[in-house]
């Protein structure tokens, strides 16, 4: 298989470093033990770079969980909506045909006619 470079993959490299200097420079600021209570639960001695760490891993999936639920709502109204142009490409599908089957008859009627004086603007 043939890999085509593009700069994207130097790019995401170079984030993903910074990313990981960023994250390896507040380990190394705060290395203080906290104790944090979670509803019943206590975790004493917990490093405060572990609790930054984990709320912001809650906060990143709590917010793709929002980005899903949003993208599901949007996705379902798209679907409703091209539903219904469907059916008003039928809709104008079946009056086009209804149209010109009563143009059709209305030029037979014209020929069957016997006074063939019609007024155009007369209703």
């Amino acid at each position: 298989m043939i890999y085509a470079y593009d700069g994207r993959d130097m790019l995401s490299l170079i984030l993903l470093l910074i990313l990981g200097s960023g994250l390896a420079y507040l380990a190394l600021q705060n290395t203080a033990a906290v104790t944090v209570t979670l509803l019943n639960y206590t975790f004493p001695d917990a490093p405060l770079f572990s609790v930054i760490l984990g709320s912001m891993l809650i906060g990143v999936l709590l917010a793709y969980i929002i980005y899903l639920a949003n993208s599901i709502s949007t996705a379902l109204t798209m679907h409703g909506k091209d539903n219904k142009i469907k059916e008003s490409e039928n809709d104008l599908t079946s009056l086009t045909k209804k149209t010109h089957q009563l143009e059709l008859e209305n030029e037979s009627l014209k020929k069957d006619s016997p006074s063939a004086n019609f007024d155009d603007k007369s209703l």
